[in-house]
């Protein structure tokens, strides 16, 4: 698996560099003297939009330049979806621009210029350089390898930089200068998405694509030795760069000053440097981030009214500090408000669900970064997507894999390794369990790795394939104790026979650990037991001159506690989806892996319970009081546990928990909303997830209904509506 940094760190800065950008604008020291507020705005601030553009280099065009499957496909959604966002903040600045008498002398070449170029007012620049920077970036990507690509990208900087911070040199040279009048009758400034934009944007994509400074297995060592030398490299380009930028200001060589040299090698190691920034990802701060970017001229003008309406001009804005910190605030505040706005209405596409899963994707790459540290470099992830992925959704979740750089998966049955196939996931996939002989055609007709249970069944599979004349890919199961499948490891004869069998393509050999989730002594004696009695037959077998290509045992919990026994694969399971069997366990390992699956559904109806009556089949429940109770559009046909009837298990509603009452029926439940308030039908009910400061973990349903985590997600049903949830990029 190409191992991805975990981008906490990009989220956090995406604050910092919002009110950079507000500076800029604002002028924060300009009351206190140039060269501070120089520094500030004009050096200091431009790493702001230069860190926006390979953040969407990053997440928008890394699996483009890698030519991933699906690709194009999500890139013109992120233009779709950045269109209309430039569109929306078109609409908020018109009145604005019309008032400041921007469109009195528009004609139809200026309006083109504004809406390609420039921006229809002055910050919004940014939406159609990066709308042009990606456009231009993905026809690079078609006919040019990576490197052609950034050299052709950096020769488009350089070019705007004799527009820009340079344009005294251009001025010198008379053809030059004529060129870039000539140019400056199309766009205002170079600073847009042809010079500007497409250098950071394949930056990110290519700085963000390296492998993890902190890595575990990199050692930790190394990786705070890398993280201390990225961070003196930002220090020491950074002088570089203010050291640039003031000698231009002297010379008065700067057009404009959005482009320096230093600002490469800076913006490179600032990226490294937060890549490597352990936090947590957030994804209301990329919303309140990018809202604050559009709001904040909005607020100057706001600010600049109240002040002289309330007669502080002198504090509000004459001084420029006072003036920053009042634009900067307001701007967050109704950033958050319209952040909260944009939060809820992205819920509003779940309105037409009874009940749906939602799946968080970020999540889903964390675990599997975290699972993917504990291991050894050459060891790599083979996710179990068995029963729909523990319930999540097998095409969604190995789709989401196959984009970050999985390309092994197992399943339980060939049945459901056809359907990965039949909707493109590429890679192995093995099929852990027993194929019927009547169904080995779909091996072949789909590509799938088949498990040899047993010897016989090796034979079976060698006589399909010599009647196909084509070999089988198979992966040999070995019993080291469990029990279950799996030729005996003792039986070395008769797996090495295996190995010489005409039409089987042996590429793997494997066991199953079957006490790796107890630490206590005899179960720890037992598993490093399997582990011994495995690598010794692998050895025994390679001294018969069997080579094996692949040998896996790890499962979840032996990647957690034994991450020292792994092979060629590990065969993550529940950990991957951000849970573990039992309450302990995943309380143990909260803080590394975050639940992946939401569970909700809507409120059907409201209806009062008075004294006496009943709710439900067999009357189970009698209300010995006034009630309010709801009516939730889910039930045990959709796999929740009817062990959760009768007040065991319970929902979020409001972020306040709503207990279930009476026998819950196969399509619907029933609650008692009494605490909460304002119920209405059509509201957001949470089974499992979170609502307000309160939260039902899968682990709660499995230990209140007396089972384990991975019997509740693989029985949730097939009606559920599967829907993925990931982080906005900007």
């Amino acid at each position: 698996m190409g191992t991805r940094r975990s981008y906490g760190g990009l989220d956090h800065f995406r604050m910092i560099a919002a009110v950079l950008v507000i500076a800029i604008h604002t002028s924060p020291l300009a009351s206190f003297g140039p060269e501070g507020d120089f520094f500030l705005t004009r050096v200091l601030a431009r790493v702001a939009v230069p860190f926006f553009f390979m953040v969407t280099g990053q997440f928008v065009l890394s699996d483009v330049l890698a030519r991933k499957r699906g690709s194009s496909r999500r890139l013109f959604r992120y233009l779709k979806k950045t269109a209309l966002l430039y569109g929306i903040a078109i609409c908020i600045y018109i009145p604005i621009g019309i008032y400041a008498g921007h469109y009195k002398e528009m004609t139809v070449g200026l309006l083109l210029k504004m809406l390609f170029f420039d921006g229809t007012f002055y910050h919004l620049w940014y939406f159609p350089a990066c709308l042009l920077g990606v456009m231009l970036v993905y026809l690079m990507s078609r006919c040019m390898d990576k490197r052609g690509m950034t050299a052709a990208a950096g020769g488009l900087y350089v070019l705007g930089l004799l527009g820009d911070s340079y344009y005294g040199l251009t001025q010198s040279i008379p053809v030059l200068s004529a060129a870039y009048e000539a140019g400056f009758q199309i766009f205002s400034y170079t600073r847009n998405g042809i010079f500007f934009a497409p250098l950071f944007l394949i930056l990110g994509a290519e700085v963000g694509g390296e492998q993890p400074v902190g890595n575990k297995k990199d050692t930790g060592e190394r990786g705070v030795t890398g993280r201390g030398f990225d961070g003196l490299l930002l220090v020491f380009s950074f002088l570089a760069m203010t050291g640039e930028a003031f000698l231009l200001r002297y010379l008065d060589f700067q057009r404009h000053d959005s482009m320096y040299l230093a600002l490469i090698p800076t913006m490179i190691c600032l990226y490294r440097v937060l890549l490597s920034w352990d936090r947590k990802p957030a994804k209301v701060l990329r919303i309140l981030g990018a809202w604050i970017y559009i709001l904040h001229p909005a607020m100057i003008v706001v600010v600049r009214g109240g002040a002289k309406a309330v007669h502080m001009t002198e504090l509000l804005v004459d001084n420029s500090l006072g003036h920053y910190l009042a634009v900067t605030i307001l701007s967050v505040i109704a950033a958050f408000l319209v952040s909260l706005l944009v939060i809820r209405l992205s819920r509003v596409r779940f309105g037409c669900s009874r009940a749906w899963v939602e799946l968080d994707m970020e999540a889903l790459g964390q675990n599997a970064d975290f699972l993917k540290s504990r291991l050894e470099r050459e060891c790599l992830l083979m996710p179990a997507v068995k029963a729909n992925a523990y319930g999540h959704g097998a095409v969604l979740v190995a789709g989401e894999l196959n984009r970050r750089g999985v390309r092994a998966f197992c399943v339980a049955c060939a049945e459901e390794g056809a359907d990965l196939r039949a909707h493109g996931i590429e890679g192995e996939i093995l099929i852990l369990g027993y194929t019927h002989p009547d169904e080995f055609d779909l091996l072949l007709r789909y590509g799938l790795t088949q498990t040899v249970v047993d010897v016989s069944y090796g034979e079976l599979l060698d006589r399909y394939g010599k009647a196909a004349k084509r070999k089988i890919p198979v992966h040999i199961g070995v019993d080291t104790g469990m029990h279950r499948i799996g030729e005996a490891w003792e039986n070395v004869e008769g797996i090495a026979g295996l190995f010489h069998r005409e039409y089987l393509a042996v590429e793997g050999l494997f066991t199953h650990l079957c006490a790796d989730d107890v630490l206590k002594e005899r179960e720890r004696e037992f598993t490093l037991g399997q582990a011994r009695a495995f690598y010794e037959l692998a050895g025994r077998l390679k001294g018969r001159g069997c080579f094996c290509p692949k040998l896996h045992l790890q499962s979840s919990y032996s990647v957690l506690n034994y991450p020292e026994l792994a092979g060629d694969y590990a065969r993550v399971g529940i950990a991957l989806y951000g849970v573990l069997s039992t309450r302990e366990d995943t309380e143990k390992w909260k803080n590394a892996l975050q639940p992946v699956l939401s569970l909700k559904t809507r409120v059907a109806a409201v209806k009062n319970l008075h004294p006496g009556e009943a709710v439900g089949y067999g009357l189970q429940f009698t209300a010995d009081k006034e009630m309010q109770i709801a009516t939730l559009s889910i039930g045990y046909a959709d796999g929740l546990p009817r062990d959760l009837s009768g007040g065991v298990g319970s929902v979020l509603i409001g972020g306040v928990r709503a207990p279930i009452l009476g026998r819950m029926c196969m399509d619907q439940t029933i609650v008692d909303i009494s605490r909460v308030p304002m119920v209405q039908t059509g509201d957001e009910a949470v089974l499992i997830g979170r609502s307000g400061g309160e939260e039902i973990t899968a682990a709660d349903l499995a230990e209140q209904a007396g089972t384990i985590t991975n019997e509740i997600l693989s029985r949730l049903g097939a009606r559920l509506e599967r829907t993925v949830v990931r982080g906005e990029v900007q």
